[in-house]
């Protein structure tokens, strides 16, 4: 099964659902195979003067974070619209529902897989409602310690029969490399023994790219359709046609994996007498003549006797005439 690459729009329609569609469109140019939003009643999600996280921070705008969720809602309606336009368009909608209505609305619009974010994994509640309603989750583990990772899946697994992915994740924005820590996603395999994958917020593609060649069955990338456009996450995240690069290179890394099983391969089979070496006449042997390393060598093509037969023909006679390069035949 080839890796589920969700383009993550998240908040950068900035309140827009014409700028929404345009994130669909380049989502699906790019060929991601799902893009996920976000769904949120800003008053449900945050208290009064809650603060803004520091990547989120404007100098020029002094407002609480409930003030900046405010301006970056979308309604149900808008959701809805935003839906159909993506099944219109042949990609998967998605989106992370941050309160319980949000959620209850996602579950009557019908998504067909569930994305916890890392803000949530310790909300028991949210768990709880997410695990009843039964379908493939995604479960971002950010910010979180392996006890409270375990204690989320506990939870969930108490409803959840369906498909579990944990993603690794390190929720600062833009991540620095040396923090991406990209070999837990080993750990959170071999641990829980579910399909992990990674959500990157590091600046490029290499790191999701690698991530795919670690193991990862899903990524998760943020995307803009400008970075230069006013918002929380529009700087940590790629345009367009980086998505499409980031996207490309997945297969490719994607067709480069294998099976794991070590063979030859059909075109290398092409090369093979080219590149190897035969055991030839070092210059002309007269019938009868003693095979030595005075009189035989090692030289390309390799269509004659391996060079690995070469005790094998040391000591034997020549039973014909070999002039110089000649392929040697016992």
């Amino acid at each position: 099964m080839s890796v589920f690459v969700i383009a993550e729009a998240g908040v950068n329609h900035n309140g827009s659902l014409e700028t929404a569609k345009k994130l669909v469109d380049a989502a699906f140019d790019a060929g991601a195979d799902s893009i996920k939003f976000q769904t949120f009643i800003a008053k449900n999600l945050a208290a009064k003067e809650a603060k803004k996280a520091s990547y989120q921070e404007n100098k020029a705008i002094d407002e609480t974070q409930l003030e900046m969720l405010s301006k970056l809602e979308l309604t149900f309606d808008e959701f809805t619209d935003l839906k159909s336009y993506c099944d219109n368009k042949g990609i998967i909608f998605l989106s992370t529902g941050f309160d319980k209505e949000s959620l209850d609305f996602l579950h009557d619009l019908d998504i067909p897989i569930w994305k916890i974010p890392s803000g949530e994994i310790t909300n028991f509640p949210y768990l709880v409602q997410i695990a009843k309603y039964n379908k493939p989750t995604i479960l971002s583990t950010g910010m979180a310690t392996i006890k409270e990772i375990e204690e989320a899946i506990k939870v969930l697994k108490e409803s959840l029969t369906n498909k579990l992915t944990i993603l690794h994740c390190t929720t600062e924005y833009p991540t620095p490399f040396d923090e991406v820590n990209l070999l837990a996603m080993k750990e959170l395999k071999e641990r829980f023994n579910f399909d992990v994958g990674y959500s990157d917020h590091t600046v490029g593609i290499e790191v999701p790219t690698a991530a795919v060649a670690l193991g990862a069955t899903v990524i998760e990338k943020h995307f803009t359709l400008d970075r230069a456009m006013e918002g929380p996450d529009h700087r940590a995240s790629l345009e367009p046609a980086e998505l499409k690069e980031m996207v490309r290179s997945i297969r490719n890394i994607e067709r480069a994996l294998g099976t794991g099983v070590k063979k030859p391969t059909s075109s290398e089979l092409k090369n093979r007498d080219v590149a190897r070496k035969s055991i030839v006449a070092k210059r002309d042997i007269s019938v009868g003549e003693v095979f030595s390393k005075e009189n035989i060598t090692v030289k390309r093509p390799g269509n004659g006797l391996s060079p690995m037969k070469w005790n094998e023909v040391i000591g034997k006679e020549s039973k014909r005439y070999f002039k110089e390069d000649e392929l040697i035949e016992l």
